[in-house]
């Protein structure tokens, strides 16, 4: 198990070089930052200071070089916009980012497990039929449409709900909802189809034939080992529920870093979509790691070479 971590967390270094490369590449390609810094009354030498100044008169290597000798000191460059470092901005946001995504998980964990119990247990039924009716529309769902009726209902018509925000428990209902709702209905299409497979393995049957309650049968030997996919999924939806943040917080106007993220593309705030970016795939890469370790605990029958 230590190899296997060791070995899992050597293989993140080639990882977040080649994620540099492609991170600097694309910021090379989007133009020509310094019209965006200037003024409209920047002279020609004022223009050239700048580029000398920020190494953009240097050969395209050079610049990769500099780039990633000021990323190993978590330095991203200072943002033109809020005239600080990139990172630091980065950081503050990313814990109104994780309070929304937990509650996105938690929520789609509440929906999908009881869910995806009874339309496995109650297969063929009207449950069944009405639980697999109503995954398939929470996944076809776009998080943008479902956000804006949830406002037009909760917010605009009755009234019991904040419109956007962040601050109290009522201001993370809707947004919380809205992330957690396609994870949701993903979740539950998978837990019925993992239920249903568990439920007719020999030791089931074993279990079963000595008398056992069927509560304790499906919640204590079945659940536990269907839970091996879902916990894939769950880590697999880690990189989803940031990207799916983009759209929610901006939405909601939610101050966390997908709303950032939009913003610094909006003006081509570079610095804090390299930061952003980066931190963004060390999440993701983690949570991964995170999902191998929880096969281990989960089913002790998997083992690391």
């Amino acid at each position: 198990m230590r190899q296997y971590l060791l070995k899992s967390l050597l293989q993140i270094i080639p990882v977040l070089f080649l994620i540099s490369v492609i991170v600097f590449v694309l910021v090379y390609c989007t133009g020509d930052p310094v019209s965006l810094m200037l003024s409209d009354t920047a002279t020609d030498e004022d223009r050239r200071i700048l580029i000398a100044a920020l190494g953009l008169d240097q050969p395209l290597y050079v610049q990769y070089f500099t780039f990633i000798g000021h990323l190993l000191q978590g330095d991203f460059g200072n943002s033109f916009r809020y005239d600080m470092p990139a990172l630091p901005i980065v950081m503050e946001r990313l814990p109104a980012t994780f309070e929304l995504a937990f509650a996105a998980m938690l929520v789609a964990t509440v929906i999908s497990i009881p869910l995806g119990i009874l339309s496995a247990t109650k297969r063929n039924s009207f449950l069944d039929v009405l639980f697999s009716g109503s995954s398939v529309l929470g996944k076809a769902m776009p998080h943008f449409w479902l956000g804006i009726m949830l406002i037009l209902l909760f917010a605009v018509e009755l009234k019991v709900l904040p419109v956007s925000g962040r601050g109290t428990v009522a201001h993370l209902v809707l947004p919380a909802f809205t992330l957690g709702t396609g994870i949701a209905a993903e979740m539950t299409r998978l837990i019925r189809s993992s239920m249903l497979e568990i439920l007719n393995q020999d030791y089931i049957r074993t279990a079963r034939s000595k008398g056992l309650l069927e509560t304790i049968v499906v919640y204590k030997h079945a659940l536990r080992n269907s839970m091996i996919p879902v916990v894939t999924i769950m880590a697999l939806q880690t990189s989803t529920l940031i990207g799916g943040t983009l759209i929610t917080e901006t939405i909601f106007s939610w101050p966390g870093m997908g709303q950032l993220i939009i913003q610094a593309v909006n003006t081509r705030d570079m610095a804090i979509v390299q930061a952003a970016v980066f931190v963004v795939a060390f999440l993701v890469i983690i949570s991964n790691l995170l999902a191998d370790i929880l096969y281990r605990v989960l089913d002790p029958r998997i083992k690391y070479n």
